[in-house]
């Protein structure tokens, strides 16, 4: 099953991609769930839906538009160097722990939506990420147990604003800039997903293949991440993390090659979706 967020005649809501469009749950549910966070939160505590019969299309493309899958998370959490190729390309050294640092929730854009680039720096990069998003809350969680914590996984673009990036060691910075994470287009549940080593990431910039991997190539997968995640923090639904990029981000080329106004990025995951986004300049900067 694929979940959406979205804003329809200027309403935001959540629902089921379905053929031909989408089958808002907000409109049913609403009163008591207003969101897909709520909603996977009402699930964990046990809350039961019969979703056989959501198949009606209340809105056709063109008749809604994309929110982040998550537009209120409580924690978006990214792991970084991740892929062998991008930690070599960086220059990083190999470490026994994943490396993580935080996003906050007001970066986050949906499919489709402009990822804005910053009037104080034009060093705008491409990321492109699988997310998964959690499901059931969590702390000190084995290895083992990991994956029953994960409700799906999405695309993500976690684009990075590379000098104030770089202004210190610390990420934070070049990181949460308003508008310039990517998040979509759907949430894919897990069990429509049987196994993610084998499957593709991608991403172009305007057509050109830029960065081309295996979700297996990364280093450290997603039960070692949970599980290490959750010896600092409890993870609860609606939580995003993003597992990091592979090798062949811009700022690294030689020419760099960094994104523009008019720009399009588009980052996809086999089986789990295409993530569009043209690249705008931030309003009045």
């Amino acid at each position: 099953m694929k979940f959406v967020s979205f804003t329809a005649q200027g309403r935001r809501s959540f629902g089921i991609a379905v053929t031909g469009g989408v089958h808002d749950l907000g409109a049913r549910l609403g009163s008591v769930l207003p969101d897909l966070r709520t909603f996977l939160q009402a699930k964990a505590l046990g809350a039961t839906f019969d979703l056989s019969a959501a198949t009606t299309v209340d809105y056709a493309p063109g008749e809604f538009g994309h929110e982040p899958v998550i537009p209120n998370p409580d924690k978006v959490l990214c792991v970084g160097h991740n892929y062998e190729e991008h930690r070599r390309e960086t220059e990083r050294d190999p470490t026994a722990h994943p490396s993580v640092f935080i996003r906050f929730a007001d970066t986050l854009v949906g499919h489709e939506a402009p990822i804005v680039r910053p009037a104080v720096s034009h060093v705008l990069d491409y990321e492109g990420e699988l997310a998964i998003v959690i499901g059931r809350p969590g702390w000190r969680v084995p290895q083992e147990a990991a994956m029953a914590l994960v409700a799906g996984f999405t695309v993500c673009n976690e684009a990075s604003v590379r000098d104030f990036q770089r202004h210190t060691i610390q990420f934070t910075p070049g990181k949460n800039f308003p508008g310039t994470c990517a998040l979509g287009p759907a949430l894919v549940t897990a069990d429509e997903i049987d196994g993610l080593d084998h499957r593709a990431i991608t991403t172009t910039l305007n057509g050109e293949v830029v960065q081309n991997a295996t979700l297996g190539d990364m280093i450290f997968g997603i039960p070692e991440i949970i599980a290490y995640v959750t010896t600092f923090t409890r993870l609860a639904p609606g939580d995003v993390i993003a597992t990091g990029t592979p090798g062949g981000v811009g700022f690294k080329r030689n020419p760099q090659l960094l994104m523009k106004p008019g720009d399009v990025c588009e980052v996809a995951v086999e089986d789990i979706g295409r993530l569009r986004n043209p690249i705008a300049d931030e309003p009045g900067g």
